[in-house]
């Protein structure tokens, strides 16, 4: 009796020893064992055929089981063509490919990781990553790339990783990532950002962390972080930052970190950051040009107090300004700003009322003096 199978089961509908793939014989001699066996090459040859390993471009090497590519080093110029459609993982990195093309990974539907750092990527094209509603995590970081096109994430809208460090991009437009509303992770670190338009980060309500250091930005503006209420981690040093303004950080109810290092800051105000109403957050400040007078000691000194804020660094901020404060510690300093300060204002008040009440003084010994001269001159009359 002969059994034919679905080849990829392993189970028989008949009793007895297994010939071959998803054939089954009955113990003992047949008389018809040649046509059985004839039978039996044809499965084992249709079986064959079925499970050939897929198309795998030359230089690559692709693991058919997991669905992976593997094209990392091979000094590739271009993205490969004939890339498995099943593909979960593409690594392209440490590669030269200068440009990513219209639908050069068109027909990889199931794409969810992309790797191409570390090429030469100076521009990617309209429509470059068009079929890649699938894609979870992209990474462009060590690239040239100094603008993104306008529709660069219109049909990413799965993506909750990306990142762009370590490229040469100047500005941030709005459309970029207008349609990136499920990212989490964004990195823009160490580019050479100069602005970023105002609405840039409006559609990113589920970011939560944002690199942005490195850069060349010189104000933190009201309205930049809007809609950013899931933000944990926002890093900001290393810019040219001088000036916070006072609602910039008024959205961020999340977070945990706010990375300042480095920056042009010389003075900050305390409701500016008391506007961080979270359940803690760490800043971290030093490396900034720091005036040290009294009021900036009595920002920190009432930041200290504020149960949901920390100064994770207060120990590193260093003045800048005055010349006899160059160099010294904020934190060494405890009061002495403010007693130095109070001093002088009240030698400078002790100094005018002095002067004030010797000019009421010789006022009155003048007006005084004007009586007795007049009252001389009456009694000659």
């Amino acid at each position: 009796r002969v059994c034919w199978n679905d080849p990829f089961r392993s189970s028989c509908c008949s009793e007895g020893n297994t010939a071959g793939a998803g054939l089954t014989m009955p113990l003992g001699r047949s008389p018809h064992t040649p046509q059985l066996l004839l039978v039996l090459v044809v499965v084992v040859l249709v079986v064959h055929s079925t499970s050939s390993p897929r198309p795998c471009p030359g230089p690559c090497l692709c693991f058919p089981a997991s669905d992976l590519v593997d094209c990392r080093s091979r000094g590739l110029d271009r993205v490969p063509p004939g890339l498995p459609h099943g593909t979960w993982l593409l690594d392209l990195s440490g590669n030269r490919v200068k440009e990513v093309r219209p639908n050069s990974f068109a027909g990889l539907w199931s794409l969810k990781i992309l790797l191409m750092s570390n090429n030469s990527i100076f521009a990617l094209h309209p429509q470059s990553l068009s079929s890649q509603q699938f894609l979870e995590r992209l990474d462009l970081s060590f690239n040239r790339l100094r603008w993104l096109p306008h529709d660069f994430s219109r049909s990413l809208s799965s993506l909750r990783e990306l990142r762009l460090d370590h490229n040469l991009l100047q500005h941030l437009d709005a459309a970029s990532l207008a349609d990136s509303d499920n990212l989490r992770k964004l990195d823009l670190s160490y580019n050479r950002i100069l602005s970023v338009d105002a609405h840039a980060f409006g559609s990113l309500s589920r970011l939560r962390v944002l690199g942005l250091q490195g850069n060349r930005l010189n104000a933190l503006p009201d309205g930049l972080l809007t809609g950013q209420q899931a933000l944990e981690a926002l890093r900001l040093g290393h810019n040219n930052i001088s000036v916070i303004e006072a609602d910039a950080l008024a959205p961020l109810r999340a977070l945990t970190l706010l990375d300042l290092r480095g920056n042009r800051l010389v003075h900050v105000k305390f409701k500016t950051l008391l506007k961080l109403r979270t359940a803690g957050t760490h800043l971290q400040m030093s490396g900034n040009p720091w005036t040290c007078d009294c009021e900036l000691q009595r920002v920190f000194g009432k930041i200290q107090h504020v149960r949901h804020l920390r100064v994770q660094d207060y120990a590193d901020i260093v003045c800048h300004a005055p010349p006899q404060q160059s160099g010294a510690s904020l934190a060494s300093m405890d009061s002495q700003l403010c007693m130095a300060e109070t001093v002088s204002v009240l030698v400078i008040t002790v100094t005018v009322a002095l002067a004030v009440v010797g000019a009421l003084a010789k006022a009155e010994r003048n007006r005084k003096s004007k009586q007795a001269v007049s009252e001389v001159d009456s009694e000659d009359k």
